[in-house]
């Protein structure tokens, strides 16, 4: 069936009022749990009410007469066998009710009938084992991700494309823990007194700044945002001139608050507003400001009510992307948001955010005192800045223990750094050792899940079994600061206890947050440089809003079973640059020859990469010691033949790039990876009109963000007949590209013959893709094609 004969299927069949009994339900739920009839609620009702609640309205849907004529979306029967097979899952015990939620948001919301169908067939295609396909790389069993914001590719941004993502990578955010003011705080000197020093004086006085019942002098009552901003400004002032005598002069003397929340700050491609922020000088106060100056985010909000997952919770979180965008040594970043006169004080790192509890500034003055001083006085590593990335005399660095000697790297500059909040968050610089400004070294830091395997010791093997074409390994470790091993839950968050928040629910199943493939594409007392440990040879729910739904689940669970992210730095001794910079159409076709000839060589030591994409093939123009072209990031890849995937649980891939069986839920085997390089080619040609040419927006922007069966029937209609795609390639390929279309469109003869995605494995089509790039690259009159 075709898109546009379901549309006119459910447009001519609609709902109607036909979910009426499912509102009274649920209205009447949340009246018992006392919480408000809207799509939040559902981080607030226990798994009993969820469950009759999904249980309600699947009964519903699949009573109605259009869903004998929709299609089933798994390949069999209509779309009432494919409500059978979600309900009785819905009677599982193990089943995770994420999985429809937003199918339930999209109801409660009242959203259009193709918008809720749509969430019906996503539920159905999420929570069902797909059937075993004919490409089989591994036991690995299948599971789906999350979307994460750092998987955009050649995207503008759109605030509305990029909030939706955004709320589904932060998932749960916790507030109310127990401790937070001491772990974030306490490690600042002479806090406590001096705030208490300061407040004593905020009250003294005929005209205090401060007075108990009343609270601060000047606050608005209507707590108007431009009003609000204006005292804020006035308050933090003063209270810096009056700790002058109390605090680190060197630290407060050059940091000071800034309110432009009409003027978008500077930084990421698409424009972003802040309210109000604390910055290092020396810039004049009403110069222009970049991101990367940032140090404590805030937002304000003049309704107390705002002060939910839904409006400031986001809107913080927002900002702080920017914040770690922009500055590519933040560790986490502290921020606070501020609705009516309450306040909550929150820490953001890899695994997602958390808060203080909230507290009114004009009852707890003393408490906002020390607030503000703290944000005044705390110094880069309390801030969340790595203390292991060292600045001396105009140049920044790293100190290994490499071969039993001390070596300095020398970090030339930063050649990406992944867009996100919560993931693996990617950061790569260029480097060269100390008195070696001849070989290129690339360090690669990145937050992985503790379960998961080590990427540089698969590196390090398949370095050692001559796998060519692939950035050969140099070192490897786990990054440690304050002589502890860098990870979130221990180190960063100081052993706070998510289980104390004040919106922690037990109750409900947990499962680690797992988010799509991509790469580029963190308290207490001042430290020296901390050493580093070498890498061993061997809103409410404790759940995203959007988990993986068939990972395992259990309803009580031990802390030590909660999710952890841990700091890891790997040195690679190759060096190059994203494909799309390829000078040339010829050196285009040459660099993604010998990608595709260094993933067989993978492939042939039993490796599976499973995240081919622009970032992650690379060439090399400039006279060095590295590859021609090659492979970069193995943080994603399997051993082919094992029977786990070092802890790996999601679907693999970035968006744009992946394989059409692996959007529709078949195993990951090394014709997925051969299809993702077409993908690759494709999207070069359509985005790119020259060496690094960004055209900007394009049709194809939605990849980014659409849901996997929506992706999958895009791509599936740009290559199942050769006239249609033949249209698609004139209509989108950039003028650069243009004389490659009868080139690609061979290319997709290879991958998609006769239209149709291959069933069964074979190993000739390396062989079949290499000859097309070849006689490519011989008509386009270029040099020899290197390997």
């Amino acid at each position: 069936m075709t898109d546009r004969e379901r549309e006119e299927i459910i447009r001519s069949s609609p709902i109607g009022n036909s979910l009426d009994g499912f509102h009274v339900l649920f209205n009447s739920i949340c009246q018992s749990r006392s919480v408000p009839c809207s799509p939040e609620a559902l981080d607030q009702l226990n798994d009993e009410d969820v469950q009759d609640l999904v249980s309600s309205l699947l009964a519903v849907l699949r009573v109605l007469p259009i869903a004998r004529r929709l299609p089933s979306g798994t390949g069999r029967g209509t779309l009432r066998n494919g409500f059978l097979t979600l309900i009785s899952a819905v009677a599982s015990n193990d089943f995770n009710y994420e999985c429809v939620r937003p199918l339930l948001e999209g109801v409660i919301s009242k959203k259009p009938d193709e918008e809720i169908w749509t969430q019906v067939y996503h539920a159905i295609t999420e929570s069902t084992t797909p059937p075993r396909p004919m490409l089989m790389a591994s036991s690995l069993q299948q599971t789906p991700w999350l979307r994460n914001t750092s998987s955009f590719v050649n995207s503008v941004e759109y605030r509305k494309h990029v909030d939706a993502v955004l709320k589904e990578e932060l998932g749960a955010m916790y507030v109310g823990l127990h401790r937070f003011h001491e772990a974030y705080f306490g490690g600042v000197v002479g806090l406590t007194t001096a705030a208490q020093t300061v407040f004593e004086k905020c009250t003294e006085g005929s005209n205090p700044l401060f007075r108990n019942g009343n609270g601060w002098i000047g606050w608005p009552q209507q707590a108007k945002e431009k009003d609000v901003l204006r005292w804020f400004e006035d308050v933090t002032e003063q209270l810096l001139h009056l700790s002058r005598e109390c605090g680190p002069l060197t630290t407060a003397a050059r940091r000071f608050i800034i309110a432009l929340p009409n003027q978008p700050l500077e930084g990421l491609t698409a424009e972003r507003k802040l309210d109000v922020g604390f910055v290092n000088g020396p810039q004049a106060k009403n110069s222009r400001y970049h991101w990367s100056q940032i140090l404590v985010p805030g937002k304000l909000k003049s309704n107390p009510d705002d002060d939910k997952a839904s409006k400031a919770w986001l809107d913080i979180g927002r900002c702080v992307r920017q914040v770690f965008c922009t500055q590519d040594t933040r560790r986490f970043v502290i921020a606070f948001t501020l609705c009516g006169p309450f306040m909550r004080i929150w820490a953001f790192d890899r695994l997602g955010g958390i808060a203080s509890d909230q507290f009114d500034i004009n009852r707890d003055g003393l408490r906002f005192v020390s607030t503000i001083l703290g944000f005044l006085w705390m110094n880069e590593e309390q801030l969340g800045f790595d203390p292991t990335i060292i600045t001396s005399g105009g140049k920044r660095y790293i100190e290994i223990d490499h071969n039993g000697s001390r070596e300095r790297l020398v970090i030339d500059t930063a050649i990406r750094r992944s867009l996100c909040v919560v993931g693996r968050a990617t950061t790569c610089w260029k480097a060269h050792r100390e008195g070696d400004t001849n070989t290129p070294l690339v360090i690669k830091d990145t937050w992985q899940y503790t379960e998961r395997g080590e990427e540089g010791e698969l590196l390090r093997e398949a370095t050692n079994r001559g796998v060519f074409n692939l950035g050969r390994y140099y070192y490897h470790y786990t990054v440690q600061v304050s002589g502890t091993d860098d990870d979130v839950r221990s180190n960063v968050r100081r052993g706070l206890d998510i289980t104390t928040a004040g919106n922690y629910l037990p109750e409900r199943s947990t499962t680690p947050r797992i988010s799509i493939a991509t790469v580029s594409s963190r308290e207490g007392c001042i430290t020296t440089p901390s050493r580093m440990r070498p890498a061993s040879r061997t809103d409410a729910l404790l759940l995203s809003s959007k988990r993986s739904c068939s990972a395992s689940t259990t309803t009580k669970m031990d802390r030590s079973a909660l999710p952890n992210r841990i700091h890891r730095r790997l040195i690679i001794r190759d060096y190059g640059k994203p494909i799309y910079e390829a000078s040339s159409c010829a050196a285009l076709l040459s660099a993604l020859k010998g990608c595709i000839i260094g993933h067989e060589s993978l492939h042939k030591a039993g490796i599976l990469h499973r995240d081919i994409s622009i970032n992650n093939l690379m060439i090399n123009e400039d006279s060095n010691s590295s590859w021609s072209s090659f492979l970069i990031d193995l943080d994603l890849a399997i051993k082919e033949q094992q029977e786990s995937a070092s802890g790996t649980k999601e679907k693999a891939g970035t968006r744009a790039f992946m394989a059409i069986g692996v959007l529709l839920g078949e195993q990951h085997s090394f014709m997925h990876d051969l299809e993702s390089f077409f993908w690759v080619l494709f999207w070069i040609c359509v985005h790119y009109n020259g060496p690094g040419k960004n055209i900007g927006r394009t049709e194809f922007e939605s990849w980014n963000y659409e849901d996997d069966a929506k992706l999958a029937r895009s791509k599936k209609g740009i290559i199942d007949d050769e006239v249609d795609f033949l249209k698609v390639a004139e209509d989108n390929f950039t003028a650069y590209y243009r004389s490659l279309i009868p080139w690609v469109n061979r290319l997709r003869g290879e991958v998609f013959p006769d239209g149709r995605r291959r069933r069964k494995e074979d190993s000739d089509l390396y062989y079949k893709m290499q000859q097309v790039l070849q006689a490519a690259w011989e008509m386009d009159q270029a040099p020899d094609v290197r390997d």
